[in-house]
């Protein structure tokens, strides 16, 4: 099981009792004495700690870049690689959001900003309405290698970082950050979150070359970045707007299915009409299961089950 395939993911899960919690990896930084009350901004951001990255964080870093670059070549859009290229990040050592800001801002606007860990729905949204995509500063260790329950650095930076230079994919992110605060007075979070669940996290491309990755719950992870493409288990369907909000997923495995987007422009182009009347028109029909198929469906590829677990999809 790889990092981050099955990490619960910031618009994936409902956090109506964050107010007044804190998840381990919080409670663990405000017990090393990270964050204190002028550290952790009313925006959930803080400085990123450069000098408490250690030679270790660097290591992991530089390993888990090693393996996911020397593989994605073939297998990754060219927007990702153009966007990775561009930004000249560092391979060796765990970049500086400051330094991929420089390049990020002049290119679309946006700006990485560090966050201890997972943050309110609300804030999440507001901060992507306002082209800042909060990244969780802190590495795993050697031994979270291929598993990890919360997104890192990694996945954060490596993983989504690059596409926020292409200025289509910049638009739909900002978008989705401006839906998700209507979808939150809406009651309609869940549905979608489904819709970054299969886009951003785990989405995949039809190009002239063959069907690519761009979802970073992907890049980021060794083994879903060949099970996606390759597995004949899952099911690979065209991507349609309402069918994705109908569908519960996985966090426990890999994806049961994955959506295939045509463009970047198909992908910004669902989100320009009001979702309210949508969510009001998907609420009278029933959700769908990670691993079924519909009959309207456009199915690139059945899939034929193999592996699936029989645990509750999300």
């Amino acid at each position: 099981m790889d990092a981050t395939a099955t990490a619960p993911r910031q618009a994936g899960n409902a956090q109506a009792s964050f107010a007044g919690t804190l998840t381990d990896k919080l409670k663990e930084q405000f017990d090393a004495g990270l964050l204190s009350g002028q550290d952790l901004r009313a925006d959930f951001t803080i400085e990123q700690p450069l000098e408490r990255y250690t030679e270790t964080d660097h290591a992991v870093w530089r390993k888990l870049y090693e393996r996911q670059a020397s593989m994605l070549r073939g297998r990754v859009c060219n927007e990702f690689l153009q966007g990775l290229s561009t930004l000249g990040m560092d391979k060796e050592r765990v970049p500086s959001f400051a330094q991929l800001n420089e390049t990020l801002m002049r290119a679309t606007g946006w700006q990485v900003v560090a966050v201890p860990g997972l943050v309110p729905d609300a804030v999440f949204f507001e901060h992507l309405a306002n082209r800042r995509f909060p990244a969780s500063w802190w590495m795993r260790k050697p031994e979270q290698l291929d598993y990890l329950q919360e997104p890192d650095c990694f996945h954060d930076v490596f993983g989504h970082v690059p596409l926020l230079i292409n200025p289509v994919f910049a638009n739909y992110m900002e978008a989705y950050g401006k839906g998700g605060l209507k979808a939150a007075s809406l009651g309609a979070l869940d549905m979608l979150a489904r819709l970054y669940w299969y886009t951003v996290e785990f989405g995949l491309i039809r190009t002239p070359e063959g069907l690519r990755i761009y979802g970073a719950g992907i890049l980021s992870s060794q083994g879903e970045s060949v099970y996606s493409l390759d597995s004949a288990s899952p099911n690979r369907i065209g991507f349609d707007v309402r069918r994705i909000m109908r569908t519960r997923y996985r966090i426990d495995t890999f994806q049961k299915t994955y959506f295939v987007i045509d463009s970047f422009d198909q992908l910004f182009d669902a989100t320009r009409p009001d979702f309210a009347p949508l969510y009001d028109e998907l609420r009278a029909q029933p959700t769908l299961g990670a691993g079924d198929v519909a009959a309207a469906d456009l199915v690139l590829n059945r899939g034929n089950r193999e592996g699936w677990a029989d645990s509750d999809d999300v």
